[in-house]
């Protein structure tokens, strides 16, 4: 199985936005990769600065946007996870801000709404993000179970456990991690930790310029960083080896060695 994540640069042209996504997918196809990753907010960039709120860019998940990228993937026989926003019915002011998976045939095999919003480091998603209610379920591939999380809530270790609770091989993290003061630090740090705590593959794939700092990731079960990004725009690749998983879990037993009993707040 080969994973290729797409760092790039987004912008407030939709079409400009899906022009690239076209290129850099088609791109990571004829290398061979299986599935490819695009940061948070890609579909637009309405971000701190833009003077455009979510809200004013945001589509139903039949919207144009969706379809395009659909399309995109199914033409190259390819699957897709892209961050967008979602329109939020009887909601003026906010979208939600959700990951798309979009499978090789052109279906929209998941739809996750970022829960954990980012309420940090002097800025208010929430102000104009709905969080999302869904519940944190894998979804079934031919090539194992796949966990979808967002940016922020890499900060929160219980996300990627109920992942992995349900036998999640890889996570997928659409991101739009905000360059700041020891930032580019925590986002190595706590990606190889979901790794190592969860024996999962974790690919965190950031936007770069704007307001970004790039440094996309892919991370194996051992926290071993098997592709890493830089400043650019550019593709990354790894091959995931989905009996190392077997493997790994084997002599570190983690997750089967936790005890649940003892967790739980009195």
């Amino acid at each position: 199985m080969r994973v290729a994540i797409a760092q790039l640069t987004s912008t407030l042209d939709k079409d400009s936005n899906l022009q690239k996504a076209k290129e850099y997918i088609s791109q990571a196809k004829n290398q061979g990769a299986d599935f490819v990753l695009l940061p948070e907010l890609y579909m637009a960039a309405a971000v701190p600065g833009s003077g455009v709120l979510p809200v004013e860019v945001a589509e139903s998940l039949d919207g144009p946007f969706v379809s395009n990228l659909a399309s995109i993937a199914r033409e190259n026989n390819i699957n897709v996870v892209c961050g967008i926003f979602e329109t939020k019915q009887d909601d003026e002011k906010r979208a939600y801000n959700t990951t798309v998976f979009i499978s090789r045939m052109g279906e929209v095999k998941s739809a996750y709404r970022k829960t954990h919003l980012y309420d940090a480091f002097s800025y208010k998603e929430s102000d104009s993000v709905a969080p999302g209610e869904n519940n944190y379920q894998v979804t079934e591939t031919e090539f194992g179970k796949i966990g979808l999380m967002v940016c922020y809530e890499v900060r929160f270790p219980e996300i990627a456990r109920q992942f992995a609770l349900q036998g999640a091989d890889i996570l997928f993290m659409p991101s739009g991690w905000v360059v700041g003061p020891m930032k580019e630090d925590h986002w190595e740090t706590l990606i190889r930790a979901r790794a190592i705590e969860n024996t999962m593959f974790v690919c965190g794939a950031n936007q770069v310029g704007n307001i970004f700092s790039g440094r996309s990731l892919i991370v194996d079960p051992m926290g071993v960083i098997l592709s890493s990004a830089g400043e650019e725009e550019e593709l990354i690749f790894a091959d995931f080896d989905l009996n190392r998983l077997q493997r790994v879990r084997k002599k570190l037993p983690s997750v089967e060695n936790r005890k649940a009993e003892l967790y739980s707040i009195k």
